[in-house]
């Protein structure tokens, strides 16, 4: 069992994770960059503006300084949305000790490059610095709630796979290991591109063959995007490719699903985001997954019609006559 670990994010998915590793027994530090927020965790130990109703462990402790947070321990679990991961790890290097470990539970592709965060971490922190990334079709509330789960988490570095799984696994939470780590970045990014696309088929009123069809075929386009950027196929039938995307595209625990919902309903973009009111991945992931899917010339349809309804204005009822207007093939291929 690592003495401890600080989990940089103070989330619904930071304090999920914080909390798991502190009742495993680890010395935790959970950060946030909110002066206001921290202290108001500090003083009711419960996160009440995300994750409520969970009460903090004694080995649970809260601040909003990040060298603190940094040099406390050596293992290191980011859970910052996407599009603040550059500028947190730009941050935290100057703080960094010998030999860091660096894990993120962080699910999306680069905003600014369309890189995969792997590349984003090699490019700000070097190439040897130990990273590892955690993915899987987790919601944050049934973490916290002891609810049985299983994740996976990849790496190439054996040693921060097992410190990984030795603070988070339990009878409860249980970790697969993977040294795939493209094909678990893809998979955890592109599934919420898909639930975006359910929600919108949900809220459009059509029914359980849509989504099913919706899930299907958006689980074979990530799975081309993944392989063409070096995933193995394998990955995308597991718990970070089929598991992610089912539970995404089903529960409305999903932010990027109730997005959806929102717009199918009838509402804009402005307002569907507004009503979710908490960070949705899924529109930065659409928009870059669109950009590789035409610089690696893979073909991703669904994923296509949603971008367009959100960055083009595309009616969505008009998308999904789109997509029933492509030309009939066979439903496998080698091109999947």
């Amino acid at each position: 069992m690592p003495t401890s670990i600080s989990v940089l994010g103070a989330g619904s998915w930071g304090t999920a994770l914080a909390l798991l590793a502190a009742r495993n027994g680890c010395k935790t530090l959970l950060w946030g960059h909110k002066q206001q927020h921290i202290a108001h965790l500090r003083e009711t130990r419960e996160n009440q503006r995300y994750l409520p109703g969970f009460t903090f462990p004694g080995n649970l402790r809260v601040t909003d300084d990040l060298e603190e947070a940094v040099t406390t321990s050596t293992l290191l679990l980011i859970t910052v949305p996407s599009h603040a991961f550059k500028k947190t790890l730009i941050k935290i290097k100057p703080f960094l000790q010998k030999n860091p470990q660096i894990a993120w539970a962080t699910k999306g592709f680069d905003g600014e490059s369309g890189l995969l965060l792997s590349d984003v971490a090699s490019t700000v922190l070097g190439k040897n610095v130990k990273t590892a990334v955690l993915a899987g079709p987790t919601f944050a509330k049934e973490v916290a709630a002891d609810y049985p789960t299983a994740i996976t988490i990849a790496s190439t570095t054996e040693a921060l796979v097992f410190q990984l799984s030795n603070a988070l696994h339990n009878q409860r939470f249980r970790t697969y290991s993977s040294t795939d780590i493209i094909g678990v970045q893809v998979g955890g990014a592109g599934k919420n591109i898909l639930a975006i696309a359910a929600g919108i088929a949900d809220g459009l009123g059509f029914g359980a063959n849509t989504r099913a069809a919706l899930i299907t075929r958006g689980l074979t386009e990530i799975t081309r995007l993944g392989v063409k950027l070096g995933g193995q196929p394998d990955t995308f039938m597991g718990l970070t490719g089929l598991g992610d995307l089912v539970l995404t595209c089903t529960d409305d625990q999903s932010r990027n699903r109730r997005f959806g919902l929102a717009l199918g309903e009838g509402r804009n973009r402005q307002q569907a985001i507004a009503l979710i009111d908490q960070e949705i991945e899924g529109i930065c992931a659409a928009r870059e997954a669109y950009g590789l899917s035409h610089k690696h010339q893979v073909e991703m349809p669904i994923t296509e019609q949603v971008y367009h309804v959100l960055f083009d204005g595309l009616d969505p009822k008009q998308a999904v006559n789109n997509l029933l207007a492509r030309d009939q093939r066979p439903e496998v291929s080698p091109r999947l």
